[in-house]
C-alpha cells in the first residue's frame, strides 16, 4: 500500500497544546518526500502563512473546505455563495444568543464564532428552521457553515487540481471537522488528543498528542513504507 500525498490539519495537530506551531512536527513535515496539503477551519491567509512558515508549496484547504489554493502565486478559489445562507442563520441565532464573529473581514464562505454560548441549544434552535447550514465545534471556534462544504469535499477538489485522487492521501487530524476528510482519504490517522468521533473514524490513533502525535503518525507511515 502506497500513498502519494498527506493532508494534515493545523490547530491541535501540528501545534502544541497552547497553539504554538510545533517545531518538531515542522521539521518532520519538511523531511517528507511527498506533497503535504494543510487543511484548516481557519482563514485562507492563515493557512497560506502557515504553509509558507513550514516551507511547503502553498497547497491549502481553508475555511473547512470553502477556500482552496494549490500555489502561492494563484488566487484562492472560494465557494462564496454559501456565505449568504450562513448570514441568515447567524441573524436568526443572534435573536437568542450574544454571538461574536471571529475574523469576519477575512472569511468568505462561512462564519466562525467565539465558543461562549450553548452550542447544543443553538443546534436545536437551528434545527427548527430550514437553513442549509450546520454548526461544527473545532475546539478553537464554532463554525457556522454550509452543509455543502467540508474538508472532505475540499480534499476531493484539491486532489483533482494536483492530478491526484482523494484516496491517494493520508489524512491526519484531531477534530470533528476532519471527519469528512478522513472518509474521503485513503487512510486516516487521529492524534492522541483527538475527539472521540474522529478516533472512531480513524484507521489509526497515535499514543502521543498534538505535534508529537503528528510526528508519530508520519513515522508510522514511513515505517510501513506507505509514503
Amino acid at each position: 500500500m502506497k500513498f502519494r500525498a498527506i493532508v494534515i490539519d493545523i490547530d491541535g495537530t501540528i501545534t502544541c497544546e497552547k497553539r504554538e506551531l510545533h517545531l518538531g512536527a515542522v521539521r518532520k513535515i519538511r523531511s517528507l518526500k511527498v506533497p503535504v496539503v494543510l487543511a484548516t477551519g481557519n482563514t485562507l491567509c492563515y493557512a497560506r502563512t502557515a504553509s509558507k512558515l513550514i516551507g511547503l508549496d502553498g497547497a491549502v484547504i481553508a475555511e473547512n473546505g470553502g477556500a482552496l489554493t494549490i500555489r502561492y502565486d494563484l488566487n484562492g478559489i472560494f465557494d462564496e455563495e454559501s456565505l449568504e445562507e450562513c448570514e441568515k442563520a447567524f441573524s436568526f441565532l443572534s435573536e437568542h444568543f450574544k454571538l461574536t464573529k471571529l475574523d469576519p473581514l477575512y472569511r468568505r464562505t462561512e462564519i466562525a464564532l467565539q465558543r461562549d454560548f450553548d452550542l447544543e441549544k443553538a443546534r436545536a434552535l437551528l434545527a427548527t428552521q430550514h437553513f442549509d447550514v450546520e454548526m461544527v465545534d473545532t475546539k478553537y471556534a464554532i463554525h457556522l457553515k454550509s452543509t455543502r462544504i467540508n474538508k472532505g469535499i475540499g480534499l476531493r477538489k484539491i486532489a483533482g487540481m494536483m492530478g491526484l485522487k482523494a484516496g491517494d492521501f493520508v489524512a491526519i487530524g484531531d477534530s470533528e471537522n476532519d471527519l469528512e476528510m478522513f472518509e474521503a482519504s485513503g487512510f486516516g490517522i487521529a492524534v492522541g488528543n483527538g475527539d472521540e468521533r474522529i478516533k472512531e473514524t480513524a484507521h489509526h490513533v497515535t499514543k502521543a498528542s498534538f505535534g508529537d502525535g503528528a510526528i508519530e503518525a508520519l513515522e508510522f507511515l514511513e515505517e510501513k513504507s506507505w509514503i
